[in-house]
């Protein structure tokens, strides 16, 4: 059974910064990608970038320029670097993942809160 587990959230000024990390565990075969998306109290889960097998990035126009994805296959581990970090990014941060072939994310961590006091 593929598990995520992720790690790295806290409590920092604005203007901090965080790096989140996602360990990925049983998946036996096959390239995935991951991903990072966010949920504050009250409003919908929202994406913030995705990483291919190959290390191809895509983020969510709103969080370009300060949030950074990548990978470390290796490790089987995502990250997400989040640099100059606002009050309004407090929120639970999720990771998550599929296989290539799969059209919707297949697997969760349980979240990792991160919160930016003014």
């Amino acid at each position: 059974q593929v598990q995520l587990q992720e790690s790295g959230g806290g409590s920092v000024q604005a203007g901090g910064s965080l790096r989140l990390s996602c360990a990925i565990s049983g998946y036996t075969y096959g390239a995935i990608y991951g991903a990072w998306f966010r949920q504050a109290p009250g409003k919908e889960r929202e994406a913030i970038a995705s990483i291919d097998d190959d290390g191809t990035t895509t983020y969510a126009d709103s969080q370009k320029g300060r949030f950074t994805i990548s990978r470390d296959s290796t490790k089987n581990t995502l990250y997400l670097q989040m640099d100059s970090l606002e009050p309004d990014d407090s929120a639970m941060y999720y990771c998550t993942a599929k296989h290539v072939w799969q059209h919707v994310w297949s697997w969760w961590g349980q979240g990792t809160q991160v919160t930016v006091s003014s």
